[in-house]
This record gives C-alpha cells, sequence and structure tokens, in this order.
C-alpha cells in the first residue's frame, strides 16, 4: 500500500456538485468510507443540497449508476464508493478489474470525472485499515473529487476560450475579401 499521498490542498468546494455512488455490499465498510468522505466534503464548503448519494447493492452495479449520474452533466465529479475483499476464488479480482475498467470509460466518455474509490484488498483487516482505520481513504476520495471538479471547470472555461478564439477567427476569415479585391469573399489560402 502506497503511503505516498499526494500533499493536500484546500479546496473551496461551495458551488460544486457531487453525485456519490456507494455499495451496500460490505456496508459497514462502505459506510465508513461515505462519511469520511461527506465528511471532508463539508469541510470544504460543499452544500449537503449539492451532494446526491445513491444505493447499489454491490460493486458491480456502480459503473452503471456512475454513468447515468454523469451522463446529466449536473455534477462536477462523481465518487465511486465499494469493497471489495478476496475470498476462496478470483471473483474479487475480476470485479475489480472490470469496475475500474468501467469507471474510467463512463469519465472519458461523459467527460465527468469519476473518482474510483472501490477499495480491493485481500483481507477483511486491510478493508478495516483503509475505511475505518488510520488510511482515511474516504477523505482522499473526496479530496481527489474536489480537486478534479476544479481541473475540470477550468479546462472547460479553457476550451470554451478556445472555441470562441477560432469562432472570432472564422468570423474573420469569412470577411476577407482575396488578394487585391479579386474573388470577393473566398480565402485563396483554404483548400
Amino acid at each position: 500500500m502506497s503511503e505516498d499521498l499526494p500533499h493536500p490542498t484546500d479546496f473551496e468546494g461551495t458551488g460544486y456538485r457531487f453525485g456519490i455512488v456507494a455499495s451496500r455490499f460490505n456496508q459497514r465498510l462502505v459506510d465508513d468510507l461515505l462519511e469520511r468522505c461527506l465528511r471532508t466534503l463539508d469541510e470544504a464548503g460543499v452544500h449537503e443540497e449539492d451532494i446526491e448519494t445513491v444505493r447499489v447493492p454491490g460493486a458491480h452495479e456502480i459503473p452503471y449508476v456512475a454513468a447515468m449520474l454523469a451522463k446529466g452533466w449536473e455534477f462536477d465529479a462523481v465518487i465511486a464508493l465499494g469493497v471489495v475483499v478476496g475470498g476462496d476464488t478470483s471473483h474479487h479480482e475480476v470485479i475489480a478489474e472490470s469496475t475500474s475498467t468501467a469507471l474510467q470509460r463512463v469519465a472519458i466518455d461523459t467527460e465527468i470525472p469519476v473518482i474510483n474509490g472501490i477499495i480491493t484488498t485481500q483481507t477483511r483487516e486491510q478493508a478495516e485499515a483503509r475505511c475505518s482505520g488510520k488510511h482515511n481513504r474516504g477523505r482522499e476520495f473526496a479530496l481527489g473529487a474536489l480537486e478534479m471538479a476544479e481541473i475540470k471547470r477550468r479546462l472547460i472555461q479553457r476550451l470554451d476560450e478556445i472555441e470562441a478564439m477560432n469562432a472570432e477567427s472564422k468570423s474573420d476569415d469569412d470577411d476577407w475579401t482575396g488578394l487585391s479585391g479579386d474573388d470577393p469573399g473566398k480565402n485563396p489560402w483554404k483548400l
């Protein structure tokens, strides 16, 4: 387990909206993740009415609901919370890999950051350390969502500025009358 975490940054969360999808499987552990996540968002100034939490049966159902929340573009980020603990088979590895891949696809397809807060461990003790113990992954997931929400807004603003500049440039090109007034309205440099 990595202890080399990013240095926490102070985020002003007022005005940001978050969707949270939380599994009911291993509910006590997920509830601890959720509580720590919500506390961190609250401390950052995110209003309770700007957070929507949806509970699902298990980790495997999280990507579907994360996609539905992200598709509406009403949230600045979506946080997926679940706990998958190893057992006698490799089923937990299948769930971990498939949900991770699906959540990344949701983020890329919808352009809404999705924080993969699905804890996958070999033992229950490892899961408890990350959800209820000293590692406080719920806080880390909330901080990641706050940072990605801020980055998303900044990048969208930049893309909007680029689009406006391109539209202005196109408008200037449309007004161009060519060399020496020949062929008015046609730009000879364009193919």
